[in-house]
């Protein structure tokens, strides 16, 4: 019964012997399909009963539908079974071991924002800049520390100050944590980790216990859970991993994509399966997504293929900008929709989200109800709301909401009992924030720190006013984001959210500059009042319901795990998609070209690819090459939708000829007599003058002269 209804690979890795078992399962094979229906494999055959399974996910709705499904398969609850996330997995050891453990009996648990209070305070105690230290900065490299399984005297400055700092700062978050009883969440997984390691009678239990252990998504497995599976599973156990390496994405998150290829070599006699029938995309799709992730070096390998036809080619769209792109975009959504599809069945994928503004935009021009998925409509976002409410405090000095988000943001000194003052004294007067603190510094009603604090401020804001009121939209929002130091401040936030972040505000610039005033609609007001209303507006509306019929709009990173019958991924270009920070490092390469793969396999019946000639991104204008990833695709897979159109001429005219004809292109893997093996990056010219950038694992990223280099294809 529990094998009725799955393939054939699917049958023999369901039934396959008890052992440690890596299956390698591709986008839209089934493979949670695969370890519900293992699980029910074990307790049906009597290998084992649900007191001995322990199996686990990523996320706590994962885990509730396994389970149900599980159930549902075998017709019986399965009590005694653990099934769970790592985190709430750790969590239930620890509550149950917790004096073995070194904790309190009845710890807390911090989540993220009141962990990042916590690391405020332990700053501020010890009497450190938060300007120079931001709570978040540092609040990001304990976890960082702790994912890797490492305790502050595990560590070593290297004679960096800045980092000696960092180590002071964890250290005293420790203690803090420790004198109060709080665990935080990364904290939950190290200390299970040292329950088992230094427990060994206690680990011996558990090993015994749990012969059978299963592992969902094992390709976002970090370093640290990677390490507590080994512990857990030992010489006798058995552990069914399910992953697929070719959609690795998160290394950002500390995600280890080489624990897939370390399976076989650290778990004992470990058997490997793959599960290559994909029963999401029609065939194109499938073949143009194992072109593209074929030229990735560090795989395990499989090859998708389905038993369904062909379907459409590829499309592709040369957008002349942005605008067009978008405008485009918004065209074909509403031609499915007219042919009696559904908004829903579309998805817009991009890379960066910053490019969410101009799609918004055009989508509500068009009357197309959107939803951003897993994020916030541009205008909602943090920053946004940031940068902009240094404009309105700086025309508008009683807008008390400004004052209030921005009055120390970036951290300033000024603190709760300032504002609590603030707040009291303009009660008192009918007066704004802005009144209450000018009173203050006039009759010097704070202690002096207080007052040389909130006085910079008071200074600041004046000096941005006295810039913006003579100027347009985009003047404004540059100056006060010069003023406010809002990049400087977003700098700190480490990896790809605050990299965002800054990427966000470049975008708003943009935003205010495009601008234009319509007298119809705004009136008597200037252009840059008329801005700062459209942004609340815009701000204002509100997304289209979770289960209404709506186009949905989402970065490739938020896409995994979803699956649309249209998708489009704009933004196909050198810079942007491979992302510009990515495309100098071999292996952030790979992973960028995994992203797109991502990208590709979430359609099941229609990809479209746009890129533009010409781009406003960031504030700064671009002429980008069409991405090197949409050359790694087979030509006669795709089909060039502009009238006349030729895909090759399109997308394969830049390639750099040496004078004795040998090509070479982006991407491909070239060899050199003195430098070794390496990535073409960039590639310009042709003949005597053709020239390319080549990163070399060992030496780095060069340019040579072709007519000179002596490069081999490898």
């Amino acid at each position: 019964m529990v094998l009725d209804g799955l393939n054939a690979a699917q049958r023999e890795v369901v039934a396959a012997p008890a052992g440690n078992v890596l299956v390698l399962a591709g986008a839209g094979s089934g493979k949670t399909r695969v370890l519900v229906h293992r699980i029910a494999w074990y307790i049906q055959t009597g290998q084992t009963h649900p007191h001995g399974i322990l199996a686990v996910t990523f996320t706590n709705k994962a885990a509730g539908e396994m389970r149900g499904r599980i159930e549902s398969l075998l017709q019986h609850p399965i009590g005694g079974m653990w099934v769970g996330t790592f985190h709430g997995i750790a969590h239930r050891l620890l509550r149950a071991h917790w004096q073995e453990a070194g904790l309190p009996e009845n710890f807390q648990i911090l989540d993220s924002e009141d962990q990042q209070r916590t690391v405020r305070r332990v700053i501020r105690g010890l009497e450190l800049d938060e300007s120079q230290h931001p709570p978040r900065e540092a609040q990001w490299y304990i976890n960082a520390q702790k994912d890797e399984g490492l305790r502050p005297q595990h560590l070593d400055d290297r004679g960096d100050p800045s980092l000696r700092q960092m180590i002071r700062i964890y250290r005293a978050y420790e203690e803090h944590c420790a004198r109060a009883g709080l665990v935080d969440f990364a904290e939950l997984l190290l200390r299970a980790h040292e329950l088992f390691r230094e427990q060994k009678e206690r680990l011996a239990h558990y090993q015994q216990r749990f012969r059978h252990v299963l592992v969902d998504e094992f390709q976002d497995t970090n370093s640290l859970q990677y390490a507590w599976l080994r512990l857990l599973v030992g010489h006798d156990g058995s552990l069914f991993a399910v992953g697929d390496d070719d959609q690795s994405i998160y290394s950002f998150r500390g995600a280890r994509m080489e624990n897939m290829q370390r399976f076989q070599g650290d778990f004992p006699a470990a058997k490997l399966h793959r599960l290559e029938q994909n029963y999401r995309s029609t065939g194109v799709i499938l073949r143009a997504a194992n072109a593209l992730i074929a030229h990735n070096a560090t795989r395990l390998g499989k090859e998708l293929w389905t038993a369904a036809g062909d379907g459409a080619r590829v499309q592709l769209y040369s957008a002349f900008n942005e605008h067009d792109e978008a405008r485009f975009v918004a065209d074909r959504i509403a031609a499915e929709r007219e042919g009696g599809g559904r908004y829903e069945d579309c998805a817009i994928l991009y890379r960066v989200s910053a490019q969410s503004r101009v799609l918004e935009e055009i989508l509500m021009q068009s009357g197309i109800p959107y939803r951003v998925y897993g994020g916030l409509r541009f205008y909602e976002r943090a920053e946004i709301k940031d940068a902009l409410a240094y404009v309105r405090l700086a025309v508008f000095r009683n807008d008390d909401a400004a004052f209030e988000r921005i009055v120390n943001t970036p951290p300033r000194g000024i603190g709760q009992r300032t504002m609590e003052h603030l707040r009291v004294t303009a009660r008192a007067q009918a007066g704004s924030l802005w009144e209450a603190a000018l009173a203050t510094m006039r009759d010097k009603m704070l202690p002096s720190r207080a007052l040389s604090a909130l006085d910079q401020f008071l200074r600041l804001i004046h000096g941005i006013g006295e810039q913006v009121r003579r100027q347009g939209p985009g003047e404004a929002v540059a100056a006060a984001l010069e003023a406010g130091a809002l990049r400087e401040h977003y700098r700190k936030e480490p990896g790809e959210k605050g990299l965002s972040r800054i990427e966000n505000l470049d975008e708003l610039q943009n935003a205010a500059r495009e601008f234009e005033l319509d007298p119809e609609l705004h009136g008597e007001i200037g252009p840059l009042q008329a801005f700062l209303a459209h942004a609340a507006l815009e701000s204002g509306e509100t997304q289209a319901d979770a289960q209404a019929d709506c186009a949905q709009l989402m970065t490739l990173h938020s896409a995994k795990g979803l699956e649309f019958r249209q998708v489009f991924l704009v933004g196909m270009e050198e810079g942007l998609f491979p992302h510009q920070h990515s495309s100098q490092d071999a292996r952030q390469l790979e992973e960028e070209r995994r992203l797109c793969y991502v990208g590709l396999t979430r359609a099941q019946r229609r990809v479209t690819l746009t890129y533009a000639q010409h781009r406003r991104l960031h504030g700064t204008e671009f002429y980008p090459q069409p991405s090197r990833f949409l050359r790694e695709l087979p030509a006669e897979l795709m089909e060039d939708v502009r009238v006349g159109g030729d895909v090759s001429r399109a997308l394969y005219a830049r390639e750099a000829e040496a004078p004795d004809g040998a090509g070479f292109r982006l991407g491909q893997r070239v060899l050199h007599a003195k430098f070794g093996e390496g990535i073409v990056l960039n590639v310009e010219g042709y003949g005597s003058q053709a020239r390319v950038q080549v990163n070399f694992a060992a030496a780095g990223s060069k340019w040579l002269v072709l007519a000179y280099a002596g490069l081999q294809p490898a």
